[in-house]
């Protein structure tokens, strides 16, 4: 459709993205089953499940399938809906739009009683040379199927698919993470230009938008920031605060969405002004008044990024030096040279918002002379805010508008009257919620106030495990899809996986009805009971050949994970908080949230005081531990390790006493005045720990610090020996991050050797790992080892590209190398020194324009093209 703007859903780790089409509920275990499929190969399935509902938008699931790689169809003996203005159902809808040049994996289920239409659209897959049918008699034979046939699929077209693939734009050269805008603005042209112009003046260096919950400030934002994009030619950075309830925590959430780590030895502040020196970028920083408190560390970002400008949403105004303030207005609902004139009113913005929400709501639906008056007096009602709005249009499929408007100017009149403490515009949203609420049948009007506890970002499987606690007598499925069509629930697509959110207002104002029910506290028990068995789950396999699949779920219900354990920590249950942390310390490590874990454990140790046990306590020793071993190479961690270690040999926990013992030998390594021979003696008795728990990451990581000392001492030979043998655990058990770090020793040992094939193996192996789980820093870290490569065999360019993309991450992030890990440079002074100077710099200046993941493609195409004499 020329002119429209599809949204865009990306996958995060880049992964293949696996279509699936299939009526929903019919094939419900079909579909799961093939869900585990594509995971189980590291692909990304594409799937709408609830979230899209039977009859999704056209141009949504459009958008799927142009970003998807490949199309799986699955079918039995629904022919599916046909939406009121279609000809043809989604389901075929769907295999029409998928791109003729894209494979496509057909599976039939046997049946006897297949509907007409469906017949007659498997007839055309059979006569489609473009795609593979097969079929099938159960949800476990279509899994094994189906895996196979994706295996036997890309072995076929890996090499040209490779081949054939475009350049990719840079992903990072300019940091654009803003969340797509699945509707258009409405009424905002004005407030755009103003707030642009704003921002045009480089001595703005905070503009707040600002406004009550639901008049808009979010899309407003949203809005400006892309049509600010020329100011700012280094990039957005979209900052969601509306999870972030520590002022604390401000800096290094910033630093997150910039794709900076807590892995290096320089404080945060210091990491943040290398990434933003020179650079021109906008920082969105949203719902900001979760921590108005944190206001005071923008005025100190404006010395550590002086070229930066902060795009900032709040219901209230940062008082701080330097702040702009725009105010958003709601929406007219009337021509104001003709306040009184329906007809005129019809251009009106408000009235432009409800009928093209209205529409989506129910496509039949049209603004005429007969339902223009009711229309109007409806914004009228509303006040021109723009979420009472689209909560009122969304109502449109079952009433019409002058059925609408009485139910609201009644009950609003109540409504409103009864909440004077409150200002009168919020009154009127907040009522608005409360009328549509109402106007639920009451499973989805439960379901709605208690999915108030959530934080954005749950998934259809969380709700169900509250569900079941919670001993809902509904259809979850049914209940959640009502929430979604009545504009209550958010729904998005995050790594092919249907994600749910409720705005800040409707979840503001389900929380304060669980309150005033007084079913909070068993609400968010529950809620916390539902999470704490996710960490517990996924703990299981972060250490395994599914540590890529725990990751991915972790990190999108983070937020959830986070507000379990305040919860935890409010209630003083601090045994199962730490238990939480502890599980997932591979996560947080992957991930690189050590300061914020550590705020966490402090708060709930603070909270607890003396009541909490000393595994607890040394947890809490633990974590500060290990953030510190590495942000501030302090003397004196190592002890306090040491003493956490005893207490968890006091309590039976043997992988706590190999991880604290572990860690006690890396702080002593990076301390100002090492002990080796302690540190080595540490290290060694928590990689036997480790061995002996068979827990591969830990010993690979303990086998990697040893390496180093013997690498320091100038014991090569032990080196290599130990980084083997640490890559080799990280093998055994499947994982792959600790795996990435031994790997690039090996590659570090081999280049140092001359042998530069297997440096370039191992480089790679390493790559490929780092690439997979988005870790920026593996990914420099294996780029220059491959440009050390490149250079030794005197591939001036590949050598320059490499480095200079290496260098483009690190300047981005901040991660500095460590001077005991800068190895590269010399291989490539030494080219710089002969004929091949000028091509080396040429490549380097075209490595700075390079994104990770495009560098990443670049180091895997044509390696060993050129090889030394």
């Amino acid at each position: 459709m020329t002119g429209v703007r599809h949204p865009v859903i990306r996958t995060p780790d880049h992964r293949i993205r696996v279509f699936v089409s299939s009526t929903l509920r019919e094939l419900a275990d079909e579909r799961r089953a093939a869900r585990t499929a594509i995971e189980r190969m590291r692909l990304a399935p594409v799937m709408f499940e609830l979230g899209a509902r039977p009859h999704p938008p056209r141009e949504l699931y459009r958008s799927y399938l142009e970003q998807s790689d490949v199309f799986v169809g699955i079918y039995w003996e629904s022919y599916g809906w046909i939406a009121p203005d279609g000809d043809v159902s989604g389901l075929e809808d769907e295999y029409n739009l998928a791109p003729r040049g894209m494979p496509k994996l057909i599976y039939i289920k046997a049946s006897t009683h297949r509907e007409e239409r469906l017949t007659a659209l498997l007839a055309r897959v059979r006569d489609d040379d473009t795609a593979a049918y097969f079929t099938f008699e159960t949800a476990d034979e279509l899994q094994d199927r189906l895996a196979d046939d994706l295996a036997t699929l890309f072995a076929e077209r890996f090499e040209e698919s490779r081949a054939e693939q475009p350049a990719a734009a840079s992903e990072d050269s300019a940091v654009t993470r803003m969340p797509a805008a699945y509707t258009r603005i409405i009424g905002r042209d004005r407030a755009i230009e103003q707030v642009v112009s704003l921002l045009r003046d480089r001595a703005t260096r905070v503009v707040t938008i600002c406004g009550p919950g639901g008049i808009g400030k979010s899309r407003l934002a949203i809005a400006v920031a892309e049509a600010a994009a020329p100011l700012f030619p280094d990039g957005i950075v979209f900052v969601p605060l509306e999870n972030v309830l520590e002022p604390e925590l401000l800096l290094s959430t910033i630093g997150y969405a910039l794709g900076i780590r807590e892995t290096t030895g320089l404080q945060l502040e210091e990491r943040l002004a290398l990434a933003l020196d020179k650079r021109r970028l906008l920082f969105v920083l949203d719902n900001f008044e979760q921590i108005v408190s944190a206001a005071p560390i923008l005025v100190r970002l404006f010395t550590i990024a002086p070229d930066a400008a902060f795009l900032v949403t709040s219901r209230v105004v940062l008082r701080i030096r330097g702040e702009r303030v725009f105010d958003v207005d709601p929406l007219p609902t009337n021509d104001p040279e003709s306040p009184d004139s329906i007809g005129r009113a019809r251009n009106a913005a408000a009235i432009e918002l409800f009928a093209e929400r209205a529409r989506a709501a129910n496509p039949e639906f049209e603004l005429t002379d007969a339902n223009l008056a009711p229309v109007v007096e409806i914004c009228r009602v509303l006040e021109g805010v723009p979420l009472a709005l689209e909560l009122a249009a969304a109502r449109i499929r079952l009433l019409g508008p002058a059925d609408i408007l009485r139910r609201l100017d009644r009950q609003l009149a109540l409504l409103v009257d009864a909440s004077r403490d409150v200002p009168l515009r919020q009154r009127t949203l907040r009522s608005t919620i409360e009328w549509s609420a109402e106007l639920l049948d009451p499973s989805s009007r439960r379901l709605l106030m208690e999915l108030a506890v959530y934080s954005p970002g749950f998934t259809l499987a969380s709700v169900e495990a509250m569900g079941r606690l919670r001993e809902w007598d509904f259809d979850v499925f049914e209940s959640l899809e009502t929430l979604v069509d009545s504009s209550l629930v958010h729904q998005d697509d995050v790594d092919g996986q249907a994600a749910f959110s409720l705005l800040v207002s409707v979840r503001e104002y389900g929380v304060e009805d669980l309150a005033a029910t007084g079913q909070e506290d068993a609400v968010r028990d529950a809620h916390a009971a539902v999470y704490t068995a996710v960490a517990r789950a996924e703990a299981e396999n972060l250490g395994t050949g599914d540590q890529l699949a725990a990751v991915a779920r972790l990190t999108l219900e983070r937020g959830n994970l986070r507000g379990a354990v305040r919860h935890l920590a409010a209630r003083a249950d601090a045994e199962t908080a730490c238990d939480v942390a502890w599980r997932l310390f591979v996560f947080w490590w992957v991930g690189g949230y050590l300061l914020e874990v550590a705020v966490w454990l402090q708060a709930i140790l603070d909270r607890t005081g003396a009541v909490a046990s000393s595994r607890e306590q040394a947890i809490v020793a633990f974590y500060a531990g290990w953030r510190d071993a590495w942000t501030t190479h302090r003397p004196g961690i190592a002890p306090i390790l040491l003493d956490a270690a005893k207490e968890f040999e006091s309590e039976g926990d043997m992988l706590g006493v190999a991880m604290a013992t572990t860690t006690a030998g890396v702080a002593e390594i990076n301390s100002p005045a090492p002990d080796v021979a302690a540190a080595s003696r540490w290290l060694s008795e928590g990689a036997e720990a480790f061995r002996r728990a068979d827990v591969g990451w830990g010993e690979c990581l303990a086998l990697v610090a040893l390496g180093r000392i013997a690498l320091l001492m100038g014991r090569h030979d032990d080196a290599t020996e130990l980084f083997r043998r640490g890559a080799e655990a990280s093998r055994a058990c499947g994982e792959r991050f600790a795996g990435t770090v031994a790997l690039h020793h090996v590659g570090r040992m081999m280049l140092l050797s001359d042998r530069l094939d297997d440096a370039e193996d191992a480089y790679l192996e390493s790559l490929s790992g780092s690439v997979a789980l988005r870790h920026e820093e593996g990914i420099a870290y294996c780029l220059e080892g491959l440009s050390a490569v490149a250079a030794r065999r005197r591939d001036a360019r590949r050598a320059g590209v490499l480095a200079g993309a290496a260098a483009s991450i690190r300047r981005r992030t901040a991660a500095i190398d460590a001077d005991a890990f800068v190895y590269h440079v010399r291989f490539l002074d030494e080219l710089r020194a002969t004929d091949a100077a000028a091509e080396l710099a040429e490549g380097e200046a075209e490595g700075l324009e390079f994104g990770s993941f495009e560098a990443a493609r670049f180091a895997e195409r044509d390696a060993r093209r050129l090889v030394s004499p």
